[in-house]
């Protein structure tokens, strides 16, 4: 039975970045919408289950509701999920389960968490959240019927997925937590808010990719070296310099609505294997924007590139190929 996981979090695209800098708010209504939209393209291509997380704000009802007779749609066995930390047990189940993708609707912290549980099961990674260079601005028709074309075989995995980067987080060389776009170090001493904006409480930066498309930290190293998803290589960047230190001054998007001149000490590539010791105390790690990780005397914290992250479903790929199938009559799509 073909069958494509859903993975909403109700909690993004709420962040104190909606407050501090010009964030986009995507309500719940906004975001059963997009399912509703997401199932109708699965539903088309003759997809015969989705599997979905169970969440607080039921958020993929209506669209159950929708498809009700085209296909089955079921919840996973567990609690319903009120923020980030149930969506990895929800990306475990579904691996478990051998769903054939996995559709996210969130940010880079919602991927984030669901790639610490997926395995080799590709993401179709839909934005919603606050910032976003992990997942895709996309239609979620689009989304959908790329997701389906992978499930039932309309088009081959290999030649729709890429494998992303990651970044690995050691504390006493045990693997502790992963980032898929970039690990922060910040002087700030408690998670708080966990959201990073204030660039002045950054010293130093690593990031898989570097595109100058893209808004937040990844924007910063975009400035001195561009780094797309696919090539193999990350970045380090050192914002804080000595005195008398030459420093490269840039000016980046490093929030919705927040341009700020950053001021870069030292940068130099990162290589796949590559770690890195992180030597601020007392302070914090963020992953993918978000505060995470207290740094403590006594703890050693170490960041590693790591290039077999998780498995991503190129969105636009995935439909131009489906749709050339299509046009030589090889597929139907019910």
């Amino acid at each position: 039975m073909t069958t494509v996981g859903v993975i909403a979090n109700p909690a993004a695209g709420k962040d104190i970045r909606l407050l501090v800098a010009q964030g986009r708010v995507v309500s719940n209504q906004e975001k059963a919408n997009m399912l509703r939209r997401v199932f109708s393209g699965i539903a088309a291509t003759g997809v015969h289950r989705i599997l979905v997380m169970p969440d607080t704000a039921r958020l993929s009802e209506p669209a159950r509701r929708d498809c009700a007779e085209q296909l089955s749609v079921e919840y996973l066995d567990m609690r319903p999920v009120e923020d980030q930390r149930g969506s990895t047990r929800a990306a475990c189940l579904m691996n478990e389960q051998e769903v054939s993708c996995i559709v996210t609707l969130g940010g880079d912290g919602t991927n984030r968490v669901v790639a610490l549980g997926c395995g080799e099961t590709p993401l179709v990674p839909v934005s919603t959240g606050t910032n976003n260079v992990f997942p895709q601005m996309v239609e979620g028709t689009l989304a959908g019927l790329a997701a389906g074309a992978v499930a039932t075989g309309a088009v081959r995995t290999e030649d729709v997925c890429a494998t992303s980067k990651r970044l690995d987080v050691y504390v006493d060389g045990k693997l502790d937590d992963i980032a898929l776009v970039d690990v922060a170090v910040s002087s700030e001493q408690f998670t708080g808010a966990r959201a990073v904006w204030n660039i002045r409480t950054i010293s130093e930066v690593f990031l898989t990719r570097a595109e100058a498309a893209s808004i937040g930290l990844s924007s910063i190293g975009a400035r001195v070296r561009q780094i797309s998803f696919d090539e193999p290589a990350g970045l380090y960047l050192r914002l804080r310099g000595q005195p008398g230190e030459n420093r490269t001054r840039v000016m980046a998007p490093v929030g919705p609505g927040l341009v700020s001149d950053v001021d870069i000490a030292e940068w130099r590539e990162l290589r796949p294997g590559e770690r890195s010791e992180v030597v601020e105390r007392p302070g914090t790690l963020a992953l993918d924007g978000e505060r995470e990780l207290a740094l403590v005397a006594g703890k050693q914290v170490a960041v590693e590139l790591n290039a077999e992250g998780p498995r991503v479903v190129q969105i636009a790929l995935a439909n131009e190929l489906l749709a050339r199938r299509q046009g030589r009559g090889e597929v139907c799509c019910d």
